[in-house]
């Protein structure tokens, strides 16, 4: 998962800039949707197994990493009420999955605060053909849907092959004709709308994890979330809104009076949000 670091005031104006700039195109090939009320039963656990499923079956919608369960997992979930989206990693490997070693050799770089994990080459055609694979396995266990880690490699490595093979897998996720909610990925998703205007074609839905909260990664605590960065994000998920995508919120905090901003700003405008008190999203809290 990625939580960036601050941006400088004059980045953080510029982009907010560009959101504004692509605003008016969007709305006019953008209709939006109705909202159902929230139900708070959204639950974001990629570090559980099979081992969790009487907890994780408690949620309405929940994010797994269906590598690490089998068909009749999912099936299970789904007869129980679950929505199951998988999580899949699209433009970083970590070291412990078990394809690391057949990919290393297209990583271009170490991931700030993941030790475990690495940057990789989005526009190899081994790597975007591996990714079509991956997602029939995923697909073919009978998930409703694509949670796409890591288009932030767009915004390490901005340049025209990376933002061209992530438009490529995104569009084949697509083609399953399930949900595909980015999580993160603003700096490609507003490179993506600014060229083609409406992001049908790439996505139904975005999460953007701390709008509200702020990780210290050096000491593992969480604080609150800076203004600047917080109104960039708030701008960011609601031009995403008015586009008709759904829109989650993953939020990292154990502050009372934090957590019910959140649920006023989340209810206020019928998003979806899942409040953790661990960074790796391996609790049911």
């Amino acid at each position: 998962m990625v939580n960036m670091t601050d941006f400088t005031l004059k980045h953080m104006v510029l982009r907010l800039l560009t959101i504004a700039a692509a605003v008016s195109a969007l709305l006019s090939g953008c209709k939006p949707i109705e909202k159902e009320e929230n139900s708070k039963d959204y639950g974001v656990f990629i570090s559980l197994d099979s081992s969790d499923m009487d907890e994780i079956s408690e949620y309405e919608t929940v994010v797994i990493d269906a590598q690490f369960f089998t068909q009749k997992d999912i099936a299970s979930l789904k007869k129980q009420g679950c929505t199951v989206y998988s999580y899949i990693n699209v433009g970083s490997v970590e070291n412990f999955r078990d394809y690391y070693d057949s990919y290393s050799d297209l990583t271009l770089g170490a991931y700030e605060n993941w030790d475990e994990e690495r940057w990789v080459d989005v526009s190899s055609d081994r790597w975007k053909k591996f990714m079509a694979t991956l997602a029939d396995e995923l697909s073919d266990k009978g998930i409703d849907g694509f949670f796409v880690d890591n288009c932030d490699v767009y915004y390490v490595y901005p340049t025209d092959d990376i933002f061209e093979g992530l438009t490529g897998i995104l569009e084949n996720l697509m083609q399953y004709d399930k949900p595909v909610i980015i999580n993160g990925g603003d700096t490609y998703v507003i490179k993506y709308m600014e060229i083609y205007g409406s992001p049908e074609r790439i996505m139904t839905g975005v999460n953007q994890e701390s709008v509200w909260s702020k990780i210290n990664f050096d000491t593992g605590e969480f604080f609150a979330q800076t203004e600047d960065d917080r109104e960039y994000f708030r701008e960011y998920i609601e031009t995403c809104d008015r586009c008709g995508l759904d829109v989650y919120l993953i939020e990292y905090t154990t502050d009372s009076g934090l957590k019910d901003k959140i649920k006023k700003y989340c209810d206020d405008h019928g998003f979806r949000y899942f409040i953790s008190d661990s960074i790796e999203l391996d609790r049911i809290n």
